[in-house]
């Protein structure tokens, strides 16, 4: 069962999958560093601890900030079901 503190609202029915716009259910966590490396670093050990499926990332560099480099990965949570199929 997945923890509902991961759960993402989305209303009963939804599934825009057949229209141009293609949206989709999908969340973003952000993991900073103060060099390149670490965010890295910390996605991968937070990837392996959670039932998730990446679905892109992107990469940044926040000027002026204690903690300027920033990876941002997008992910779906996967479910029981989806891993039978």
């Amino acid at each position: 069962m997945i923890d509902p503190s991961y759960a993402l609202d989305v209303p009963r029915g939804f599934d825009d999958a057949d229209e141009d716009t293609c949206v989709h259910p999908i969340a973003r966590k952000l993991f900073l560093g103060t060099d390149n490396s670490t965010p890295f670093v910390r996605a991968q050990e937070w990837i392996a601890a959670h039932p998730v499926r990446v679905a892109d990332l992107s990469w940044d560099h926040l000027h002026g900030e204690a903690q300027p480099y920033c990876l941002s990965l997008y992910f779906t949570f996967e479910t029981d079901d989806e891993d039978d199929s």
